[in-house]
């Protein structure tokens, strides 16, 4: 009867892992990547971009120079029904702060920002914005990201967005909710950054994910 028991239990944790597994479509850590190089997979649309080490964990970093916007895409192509999660850090330099944010559907799709000088969280669609709420952002700390996008029927998409820092809990219900009669166009995801305190902005533990809205 033990051995059953420990059979079915073994089972039951492996289809729920199995299960988990299939949800993800894409993830990267760094921790294989070589330093001072950009994956292959890649693509940087603009900025200096390459991977660095500290501490014994390794991340994407963007270049505190120049003062511009830059971003990289990563992972498959996607129209819905699917998520970006992404773990971000910034510093600020005097009375200057860098903005960050992920993307899905690629340069001109949606994006959640960080916009610390504007003390908001914002969802840009290309250049438009959105939506925007109050978020308080602390410098020198991870900042976790998570962009969710499903369609709920004809004419009709639902846009997620989630924000908290390290040491805080992941929220219970999303800080940003968008509707879109207008369908999302399709392409990979991404992570960008600007740059204006001067100092870089470091980029891990990426995630594509397969999603419905909670």
């Amino acid at each position: 009867m033990n051995n059953m028991r420990f059979f079915s239990l073994a089972l039951l944790l492996f289809c729920a892992a199995f299960q988990i597994n299939a949800q993800t479509k894409y993830e990267n850590n760094f921790e294989k990547e070589k330093v001072g190089s950009v994956p292959d997979d890649f693509l940087v649309l603009d900025g200096s971009f390459s991977v660095k080490e500290e501490n014994g964990n390794k991340f994407l970093e963007l270049a505190g120079t120049p003062l511009d916007s830059f971003g990289i895409l990563f992972g498959p192509n996607e129209k819905e029904n699917v998520a970006v999660s992404a773990r971000i850090f910034g510093t600020t330099k005097g009375r200057r702060y860098p903005v960050f944010e992920v993307g899905l559907n690629g340069a001109g799709g949606y994006k959640l920002r960080v916009s610390p000088a504007k003390k908001q969280l914002e969802l840009y669609r290309g250049d438009a914005l959105k939506a925007g709420v109050p978020f308080e952002w602390q410098s020198a700390k991870w900042t976790f990201l998570r962009l969710r996008l499903v369609n709920n029927g004809d004419k009709d998409w639902k846009i997620e967005g989630e924000a908290w820092q390290d040491g805080g809990k992941d929220p219970e219900k999303p800080n940003i909710v968008f509707r879109d009669s207008e369908a999302p166009p399709t392409g990979r995801s991404s992570v960008g950054g600007m740059p204006y305190s001067g100092t870089p902005i470091r980029f891990d533990d990426l995630q594509v994910s397969a999603t419905s809205i909670r």
